[in-house]
């Protein structure tokens, strides 16, 4: 009986020491194996052109040819599954943000040495890696790039965020909206935001990211957003058309009761796997606001968020779940839908509608909360 073929990855870094971090990190892991290195993007190109790896990882910042520019030559040629790998700062977190949504599968963020690098890093890196040799590539290049065309956004570092009408709604102050996604969700709440438009309750969003890169994040959706977008601060009020993303390493919560909710950002340990967690969030919002809650789960690796999507469910809310169609990754959608916590599906290009038309009938109307 013949072996299973082996993942073959392609390692693309300037730095000596990344390169053969990630190369020891692989070539431990029994089902892969690396077929070459390269020090710059130019030999990154002509490498993957000779060699047709099933994964490559792409350093971003690189003298020459940077990432960006090496990954638009890589997905123009044929699709094939890209990692990046970047810096842990709010520059590297902005880049990153393009790359994503120029086509890249995923990314893991460097370690500052090898001794930092820990048992985590080597983890991530190895999942990451076998989920972007599974995936459908050639599909979420094309999702992707139809939504970044659609926002309309030029890849750039993150803009710092617009005046808004920020003109309180207060019978809107006692509900709220309830995200929660992971992998391949960047791009999708930047095509979701774009298209959210006020009046709006408090929304309170859970994307899984490292610190540094959640007020990059937040920054961008708020430049393509008719909301306010900003990285949540512990202790602050919740305002209507504000949407709070929480802090990457800290469990976000609420507490108080309406209309005087405050944000709790808080550390300690990891809860489904992930910190922030989508759960945490998600317990916290249906104990303050019980019925007058819209849960939202999208895109992502893992089962975050289907326990959260229960308590919503329970305490009288209601949940809506992105489709398979239009995911990424089915699969935090799929755990909720699956065990009966979600009470619709959408695709992503109708969510912002389903969302507003929501919160106009059931948070806005006379008779709300009735379903």
């Amino acid at each position: 009986m013949m072996s299973k073929r082996r993942i073959r990855v392609l390692v693309v870094d300037d730095s000596l020491v990344m390169r053969q971090l990630i190369s020891d990190v692989l070539s431990s892991a029994p089902d892969m194996e690396v077929v070459g290195t390269a020090p710059d993007g130019r030999s990154g190109l002509r490498l993957a052109e000779e060699l047709q790896p099933d994964v490559i990882t792409l350093d971003i910042q690189m003298p020459g040819m940077d990432g960006l520019s090496v990954l638009d030559a890589l997905v123009s040629r044929r699709p094939v599954a890209v990692i990046m790998v970047s810096s842990l700062t709010q520059a590297g977190a902005a880049i990153t943000l393009d790359a994503l949504e120029r086509g890249a599968v995923d990314y893991v963020t460097k370690p500052s040495s090898a001794a930092a690098a820990g048992k985590s890093f080597g983890v991530e890196l190895v999942r990451k890696v076998r989920f972007a040799a599974a995936c459908d590539v050639a599909r979420i290049i094309r999702l992707r790039r139809q939504r970044l065309q659609a926002t309309a956004i030029v890849p750039s570092a993150a803009k710092l965020p617009a005046a808004k009408d920020d003109s309180d709604c207060p019978q809107l102050r006692d509900a709220c909206v309830a995200i929660g996604i992971s992998t391949g969700g960047p791009p999708a709440l930047t095509a979701l935001f774009r298209d959210l438009k006020p009046p709006m309750p408090p929304i309170f969003v859970v994307q899984h990211m490292p610190p540094q890169f959640t007020k990059p994040f937040a920054w961008r959706l708020n430049s393509v957003s008719a909301l306010t977008v900003k990285e949540a601060e512990s202790g602050e009020v919740v305002r209507p058309n504000h949407a709070y993303v929480a802090p990457g390493g800290y469990h976000m919560a609420v507490s108080g009761r309406p209309p005087a909710v405050r944000i709790r950002v808080c550390d300690g340990e990891p809860v489904s796997g992930h910190k922030p967690s989508v759960d945490v969030m998600m317990n916290s919002v249906a104990e303050v606001y019980r019925k007058r809650v819209l849960g939202v789960i999208m895109t992502g690796m893992g089962r975050d968020g289907a326990n959260g999507c229960r308590a919503i469910r329970r305490a009288g809310g209601y949940v809506l779940g992105q489709d398979e169609a239009t995911s990424d990754v089915y699969g935090m959608n799929k755990v909720a839908f699956v065990e009966g916590n979600v009470d619709r599906q959408f695709s992503l290009p109708d969510g912002a509608r389903l969302i507003m038309q929501y919160v106009e009938e059931h948070f806005l109307a006379r008779t709300a909360g009735v379903r």
